[in-house]
């Protein structure tokens, strides 16, 4: 028996989506504009970062070659290792749609082959309706916002009329999602929970697939931030996932950040939560000291997407990324023999991309641990073959979806 670990890098795409064109991301590729930037010195920031994109330890693992194989480009100032030390590819998403949801559980071996639904761009998102109805069972004097937004755009709009009336902040995007943003001391982290779970219970029949508990502190003279304290609350996936299939067998599953929220609380059997990229990984290495043959580790690390794609941030991304590549080692020393890694992405944010929302890629498919035997597993047709893999290797029956490449 051994241990499997999942690492989703929240948004890391590396173009070359076969389907990209559909979703109006064509040419789109997070990691190959990332490193051209930082290349061209556009994503110098003093004290944060500078020069070529540097990511020793992912690149030793066939990085670079899955992006080559993704898009036939090699991100600028790269050269090839003279031989990967991992498992390399990349993966093509068939699930519809390019959100959280759809990447995690076709991971985990289920596409979602519906449409999810979505609300109207423009005009006002919610209709009357549905507004009055939050209105009354909600028991909030009215709603602000109403239409597609930035999160921390919206909030330094309303931020301060919210406080002064009481009426929560809600938006959406381009992803199948109705966002709740609330100041935490002023509108109550509770409150702000118990409404979203009125929100997801009237939001159901439109098949709408998350809907998101934005909390933030702050006030109108210094300004608004969010905070760690985020709850998704989704619609289940539509079958089981390799999660339910180790559950079942009796192991454990570490869902640590927001993985057990995006499979709304299934398969999960130790909740970790943490508030960024460093406190996620520290979470991370408390788990790993923790699982025992057959069990899941799964980490979601968000700031990719949260904090640096959606915003734009192409010299964050690079930073964010250039840190978690150099804390792998301190993860590494854990592992044990039989143990498989396997580090990869839900979507792309394309931080130089036309406006605010995910992009439509390929991801990378990193694979690695004591005894894994380096290989190119070319490119998958399916991110389900993730979880066809970790279900093989860990001895579980096959899934309905998704092919192992071990």
């Amino acid at each position: 028996m051994a241990r499997a670990f999942l690492f989703v890098l929240d948004s890391f795409g590396i173009g070359g989506a076969p389907d990209a064109d559909a979703y109006g991301d064509l040419g789109a590729n997070t990691l190959l504009h990332i490193a051209e930037q930082c290349a061209g010195g556009l994503a110098d920031r003093p004290g944060l970062r500078k020069g070529v994109l540097t990511l020793p330890h992912m690149q030793s693992l066939g990085l670079g070659e899955a992006a080559l194989a993704a898009s036939g480009a090699l991100p600028a100032g790269w050269t090839l290792p003279a031989r990967p030390r991992g498992l390399y590819g990349a993966a093509s998403e068939v699930s519809h749609g390019k959100d959280t949801p759809s990447g995690h559980w076709e991971i985990a071996g289920q596409p979602v082959m519906f449409d999810w639904g979505y609300f109207p761009a423009g005009g006002p998102a919610f209709s009357d309706e549905l507004v009055a109805a939050i209105i009354e069972q909600g028991e909030v004097p009215g709603i602000l916002g109403n239409c597609h937004a930035s999160g921390t755009e919206i909030i330094a709009r309303f931020g301060a009329k919210h406080l002064r009336t009481g009426k929560p902040i809600c938006y959406t995007s381009s992803d199948s999602v109705f966002q709740i943003a609330a100041h935490e001391q002023g509108f109550g982290l509770e409150r702000l929970l118990a409404l979203c779970k009125v929100v997801r219970r009237l939001i159901d029949p439109l098949n709408i697939g998350r809907v998101i508990a934005r909390p933030f502190v702050g006030t109108p003279e210094t300004g608004f931030e969010r905070t760690g304290n985020r709850r998704d609350f989704s619609v289940p996936p539509p079958g089981p996932t390799v999660l339910d299939l180790v559950k079942d067998s009796g192991h454990r599953v570490f869902g640590v950040g927001k993985i057990s929220d995006i499979f709304a609380h299934q398969g999960v059997t130790d909740l970790r939560k943490a508030s960024g990229n460093a406190a996620l990984f520290e979470a991370t290495l408390k788990a790993t000291e923790e699982a025992r043959d057959g069990d899941l580790v799964f980490t979601n690390f968000v700031d990719f997407d949260m904090l640096y794609g959606h915003r734009r941030d192409v010299a964050g991304y690079a930073a964010a990324l250039e840190a978690l590549d150099a804390l792998l080692p301190r993860f590494a020393k854990l592992l044990k023999k039989g143990d498989l890694v396997i580090m990869t992405a839900d979507h792309g944010c394309d931080p130089t991309w036309r406006g605010t929302d995910h992009t439509r890629e390929r991801v990378p498919v990193l694979g690695f641990g004591p005894g894994v035997a380096a290989r190119n597993i070319g490119i998958r047709s399916t991110y389900a073959d993730i979880g066809a893999t970790v279900a093989r290797h860990l001895g579980l029956p096959a899934l309905a979806s998704g092919r192992s490449f071990l």
